[in-house]
């Protein structure tokens, strides 16, 4: 008889070779967003028990858990981040707003828009993150491997060039593309599938030909001054840009087989058609059943079957070449869960290496095949390189 403590074993069914380069550093934990009713920082003064805000660290303690001790873990390996240095954030963000957050940082931290608290060794983290990001991508850049995963925090998909926004100070994944356009990349794909729209990396690319920015996101409009975006249809991008954002506003409770009919019937052309030689996938775990931020229904088999898509594509277009940068995901556990199979699908394994702790969740019969067929077609009639030839 094995062992308990015996490492798992390989998983077959993954390809030879085959290694996920997860990039992390444990300065990242000492961001704290503080605590009070959800994510307001407010203590009404008359509950006893506060809750820690949604960004928290145990999430990400947990994420690298499961990475260590799981069933993924031998085919993992680690690198250590580290911190970007402040020239390397003007490739996407304005100096003015970068000297914003400095002096936040200097005067003991500020609330910077509705819920996204810069506290002391916030800025700290922030850095860690957007550097981690930049190492993981120049890896792959480097030829050190061809997936790399950036397992950071604070998120970064809603800071916008000159403002924060949603939790997120500094865009990691908008930094990595910057910094592949700047290494010579023409193309590169950002497939964003977090519940709420990648806002700010569709802002910073809004107008370049060369970015094509997916958000397949929960239906939830525009949040105030910090997210003036819509994550709607219509928001397309301008300019040389146009066409080149793409939003898929999906109803809640969508659930698993409504993504991956979005991932078949208008991820997977809008890719085929613009054929980028590199992708960076954008992982928001809390599109899941069971997020306190989101309600949109997908289990761990969801969350397998895009990391398996998204793989396939990068296989197909980019030689292999896949940025994978973690956003959102608030459940402590279940969110954990979600990566460790959203990673079994980027490996290609056939049969699942963790098992659903909760089994099943009674998805709704009723998918939303009409809102996918109507916004697929209101692509494709508008649309330039998306259109039939």
């Amino acid at each position: 008889m094995a062992s308990a403590n015996a490492p798992p074993s390989p998983p077959a069914a993954a390809a030879p070779g085959d290694l996920i380069h997860v990039f992390w550093h444990e300065g990242m934990l000492r961001h704290d967003a503080g605590r009070g009713v959800f994510d307001s920082g407010i203590d009404p003064g008359f509950l006893d028990v506060l809750e820690n805000h949604p960004e928290n660290g145990d999430r990400v303690r947990n994420m690298i858990s499961i990475l260590k001790r799981g069933p993924i873990s031998p085919f993992v390996a680690w690198h250590h981040g580290r911190s970007a240095l402040v020239s390397e954030l003007i490739s996407f963000h304005t100096q003015e707003y970068v000297n914003e957050l400095i002096e936040a940082d200097g005067s003991g931290g500020k609330e910077l828009c509705s819920g996204t608290f810069l506290n002391p060794g916030s800025w700290e983290a922030a850095l860690l993150a957007a550097g981690t990001t930049l190492s993981a991508m120049k890896h792959i850049l480097d030829g050190g491997g061809n997936i790399a995963y950036s397992l950071v925090r604070p998120p970064g998909h809603h800071a916008q060039p000159s403002q924060a926004d949603g939790y997120c100070f500094l865009n990691n994944a908008g930094l990595a593309v910057q910094l592949a356009l700047d290494s010579g990349h023409t193309k590169v794909a950002v497939i964003d599938i977090d519940v709420h729209y990648g806002n700010g990396t569709a802002e910073g690319f809004y107008c370049s030909d060369k970015v094509l920015t997916i958000s397949l996101h929960m239906d939830h409009g525009s949040w105030g001054p910090s997210h003036p975006q819509k994550g709607t249809v219509d928001e397309l991008g301008e300019g040389k840009g146009f066409g080149y954002n793409l939003n898929i506003p999906l109803p809640n409770g969508t659930g698993d087989r409504g993504y991956c009919c979005a991932m078949t019937h208008i991820v997977i052309p809008a890719i085929e058609k613009f054929e980028p030689t590199l992708i960076v996938f954008v992982v928001g775990l809390d599109s899941s059943a069971f997020d306190p931020n989101g309600r949109q229904c997908l289990t761990m088999e969801g969350y397998r079957e895009i990391g398996r898509k998204v793989r396939g594509l990068a296989d197909k277009y980019s030689n292999g070449r896949l940025l994978i940068v973690q956003e959102g995901g608030y459940h402590i556990t279940y969110s954990a869960y979600c990566l460790h199979a959203t990673l079994e699908g980027v490996l290609n394994v056939s049969e699942p290496l963790l098992f659903d702790p909760i089994a099943h969740y009674p998805e709704d019969e009723s998918f939303p095949t009409k809102v996918i067929e109507a916004i697929k077609n209101y692509q494709k009639d508008t649309v330039p390189f998306l259109k039939d030839s």
